[in-house]
């Protein structure tokens, strides 16, 4: 065998990259001045920032004085900074008091000042783990604010999260009407209004203003400014990170996310219909019957270092238009306060299940239509860990006719390697001779070379969606099984008393375990794939790549997936088994080789079946590159 060996070329082409990442750090290089300049920025942002919290807290006071003392002093103070919204302080309903409103499934919490939502929980879950007694609360010590920026018609810019709203609480039939009005007269107020349902996660949200069309200016639309910093609620806060994101809708039923993996991501999409601030399990939406314009949403990732950032997740940013119509705002809205379930989003006819993350094209639809409905089903009758092994059952038996062909594929290649060996010896000094002929006694015995393949490829989406299915499946959610006590995260049964890189600071058990059946699985099938398939001229060694990947795939097994969630890794440990067995089986009691080989020895007497347009045309290139070949030696 030929030793390489570095040549000329190599050696350039390392010094020139060497070169070029030397150079791209010098150019990255901060500058000086530019740091110093964006040091002074944020001082100058921060100065800003404390000069209008010290406005504020004197308008608060100021706003106290008045509610509580009715001085005239005071109120006319207000008055040049407020204008005409001065009125609300002269309320009763001036003070930092809240109106809660709930139902069977959530408890919502709304402040005077500001007149939105400080506090939303959800009654019938639990975060990090069951039992621990503290519920999932998705709005929860000023993690969440609501914003709208008003200009006001003698050049005043106010905020209404600074501002006293007045609140009137009422029933209509069975459901809570919660209105909040900042008002600028007796008759003149913006709305925030608040319908709950009983048994339901959506709040209704209008809002609307009276008789301000001569007290705003109304030359440009109202920006609604809603930020959320989201509280990790789950076992592990990098498993929940993966999968929070801020998604949207727009343009009809075009759907995206914004990134947030980084610091300041943001976009801007037009005709949105809803905004999503999704975390792993639960979700926050805002969905508008009236399309915004123009939005401009920001994600933020606020976990840096799992180890010390363990209580928020992300930050999410949203700022969208509301127009004005005949110098009025009204906008019929909704809240969505509750779990990341598929079917729970679904039953609201409104695509917010686009938000669970299922895969795109096929693997999207094998989700849809096959493993939801199916699991649903099996879940509805029988404990989740049993279901998750039931449905892996029924999953393989229904893909053994593909894995039958694709043993069967290999076992007739295993019976022609001697006379392929023999070609290849036969042809050694004439490789485009030598696969001519592969290609005839391919096509006497009646064998594609790609049969085995296709039933790989075919198995390929049905894998690919497991790895979506799975970690979104609420129905997981601190379900347990075995010494798992909740599937739909790591399974540890020992804590490390150090992190490692990739791995974390516990050991899980079912990762393990899939891990020593995907060993023993590659353990049985390399040797039929490396009988099966001969080494090619000029193509890798598949053989030492096969001796490999039985040691690399349960190396990335163990590591990769012990701080996923248990459901995953117990789908893919049963798998592999029942893959195992069928390949036994199929070997065993349904695959002769003898029968084979006296299938193909008879089906070479036979008359070459006709090929296909695409094996004609390979002929006709090999043909063509061996005429060129000949003609060239010729000329020599």
């Amino acid at each position: 065998m030929e030793e390489k060996k570095l040549d000329l070329n190599s050696i350039i082409g390392f010094v020139l990259i060497f070169g070029i990442l030397i150079w791209i750090m010098y150019k990255n290089k901060p500058d000086e001045k530019a740091i110093a300049a964006e040091k002074a920025k944020k001082e100058l942002v921060i100065k800003e920032a404390k000069a209008k919290e010290l406005a504020n807290k004197a308008v608060a006071n100021a706003t106290i004085a008045v509610a509580t003392t009715g001085d005239s002093t005071q109120l006319a103070q207000l008055q040049k900074s407020l204008g005409n919204f001065a009125y609300s302080a002269t309320l009763p309903s001036a003070k930092g008091d809240f109106t809660i409103i709930e139902n069977e499934l959530v408890k919502l919490k709304v402040a005077n000042k500001g007149g939105f939502i400080v506090e939303a929980i959800l009654k019938k879950f639990e975060k990090f783990a069951k039992g621990s007694g503290e519920l999932v609360e998705l709005i929860k010590d000023n993690n969440s604010n609501l914003n709208l920026q008003l200009f006001t018609a003698d050049n005043h810019t106010l905020n209404t999260k600074d501002l006293y709203f007045e609140p009137t609480i009422t029933k209509v039939g069975a459901d809570q009407v919660l209105s909040m009005k900042l008002k600028a007269g007796a008759n003149a107020f913006l709305e925030y209004k608040y319908i709950l349902k009983p048994n339901d996660y959506m709040v209704g949200f209008d809002i609307r203003s009276q008789d301000l069309n001569k007290v705003l200016n109304t030359s440009k639309p109202l920006d609604l400014e809603w930020g959320l910093k989201t509280f990790r609620t789950e076992k592990s806060i990098s498993y929940e990170n993966r999968y929070t994101l801020l998604n949207y809708e727009y343009e009809g039923d075009k759907f995206n996310n914004v990134s947030g993996t980084g610091k300041d991501k943001e976009e801007t999409p037009e005709k949105v219909n809803f905004i999503a601030f999704k975390q792993h399990f639960f979700t926050t939406i805002l969905l508008t019957n009236t399309p915004f314009e123009k939005s401009k949403l920001q994600s933020d990732n606020l976990v840096a270092d799992e180890k010390v950032d363990t209580v928020f997740v992300k930050q999410f940013k949203a700022t969208v238009p509301l127009a004005y119509t005949n110098g009025e705002v009204d906008y019929k809205m909704s809240w969505y306060f509750g779990p990341s379930d598929y079917k729970t989003l679904k039953s609201y006819d409104k695509n917010l299940e686009k938000i669970i993350p299922l895969g795109w094209g096929i693997f999207g639809w094998i989700n849809k239509f096959i493993f939801i409905p199916l699991f649903g089903f099996l879940s509805s009758y029988i404990a989740y860990g049993i279901a998750i092994i039931v449905f892996t059952i029924l999953i393989k038996i229904a893909m053994s006719p593909i894995t039958f062909k694709s043993f069967l594929s290999q076992a007739k290649m295993k019976v022609l390697r001697p006379e392929i060996t023999e070609l290849g010896e036969k042809f050694k000094k004439d490789p485009m001779k030598k696969q001519q002929e592969t290609m005839k006694l391919y096509s006497k015995a009646g064998v594609n070379p790609m049969a085995g393949c296709i039933p790989a490829l075919i198995q390929l989406p049905f894998m690919y969606a497991s790895f979506q299915f799975f970690p979104s499946a609420f129905e997981l959610r601190q379900k347990s099984f075995l010494w798992a006590d909740d599937l739909s995260s790591f399974d540890q049964v020992v804590k490390l008393p150090f992190h490692i890189p990739m791995y974390g600071d516990h050991i899980s058990l079912f990762p393990i375990l899939a891990a020593i059946a995907i060993f023993f699985y590659m353990k049985m099938t390399s040797g039929d794939q490396q009988m099966a398939a001969p080494q090619q001229e000029g193509m890798p060694d598949m053989a030492k790549m096969m001796k490999y990947m039985i040691y690399i795939s349960p190396i990335m097994m163990l590591i990769f997936f012990n701080s996923y969630g248990a459901g995953l890794s117990l789908y893919n440990f049963i798998s592999n088994l029942i893959t195992i067995g069928i390949m036994i089986v199929i070997k065993r009691y349904f695959i002769d080789s003898d029968k084979i080989h006296a299938q193909i020895q008879e089906n070479k007497l036979k008359e070459p079946k006709k090929q296909g347009k695409f094996q004609r045309k390979l002929q006709e290139v090999m043909e063509q590159a061996e005429a060129q070949k000949a003609a060239q030696q010729k000329k020599k």
